[in-house]
């Protein structure tokens, strides 16, 4: 087990997951209690409009570790991620996608990176030299190109930003959560901005990724990435025009 000084809040969101979202609950609580003792799953129904929060309320009532948030309009992945945050106690807060194509149990070499080397934030990075990938091509290409413009616009030295596997200190992410302005796919790099931003030590792990599906409700398009495109230049004129995410 870890030795850690406070709880760890998973937060997990999760849009239009009814075949998956029940069991993959119970597997994480499996999962984190082998390495943590005192943890939440905080797992935050993103306005699906199948079945999904009825079974994280199923899961719930089988586990009580399991934490439901949910709100009726669908509002992106960032959006949710950041309505989990401000709900956890925790004072580890970690980032785990619904379809556990990144397991969790890789959260404990995470943490025992964070407290060994002091770190406010560890990250998984799919370009670590460690990282075992099963991964399509394609977003292997738009990570890297996301890397080229966050190490362009920011300096920020983050070879991957879109890796859904991420630890952070409390103290690190709560003072910025209301900043958090993006609601899409490029959340990730607004709030590694913002954190950077006000001194935040980042470090970066391998992952290993068995990428499970290609296809439905969840699949990136074209539309996301410009999206994500678009958002980023958003980040840059708040970051150096308004100084928005700099503490007052």
């Amino acid at each position: 087990m870890l030795d850690l000084d406070g709880k760890l809040s998973v937060v997990m969101p999760a849009y239009n997951e009814e075949t998956l979202i029940y069991g993959n609950l119970i597997k994480t609580v499996e999962i984190v209690s082998n390495f943590v003792e005192d943890f939440e799953i905080v797992v935050v129904n993103d306005g699906s409009k199948d079945n999904t929060l009825e079974e994280i309320k199923r899961a719930a009532r089988k586990d009580g570790r399991i934490r439901p948030v949910s709100y009726g309009k669908n509002r992106g992945k960032g959006n949710a991620i950041m309505a989990g945050v401000m709900q956890s106690d925790g004072e580890y807060i970690a980032f785990v996608d619904a379809d556990l194509e990144l397991n969790p149990s890789q959260l404990e070499g995470y943490l025992e990176k964070m407290i060994t080397d002091n770190k406010d934030v560890v990250i998984g990075c799919k370009f670590h030299k460690d990282s075992k990938l099963k991964y399509p091509f394609k977003r292997k290409v738009i990570s890297m190109g996301y890397y080229l413009m966050l190490l362009c616009l920011f300096h920020l030295n983050v070879k991957d930003t879109q890796t859904g596997l991420k630890v952070f200190r409390a103290s690190a992410i709560k003072p910025v959560g209301h900043l958090i302005r993006t609601a899409g796919f490029a959340y990730d790099i607004e709030l590694l901005v913002a954190v950077h931003r006000r001194g935040a030590k980042i470090a970066q792990m391998p992952v290993e990724v068995v990428f499970v599906r290609d296809k439905g409700v969840n699949r990136i398009g074209l539309k996301d990435i410009f999206r994500a495109f678009v958002d980023t230049w958003k980040i840059f004129y708040r970051v150096y025009f308004l100084h928005y995410y700099d503490e007052k």
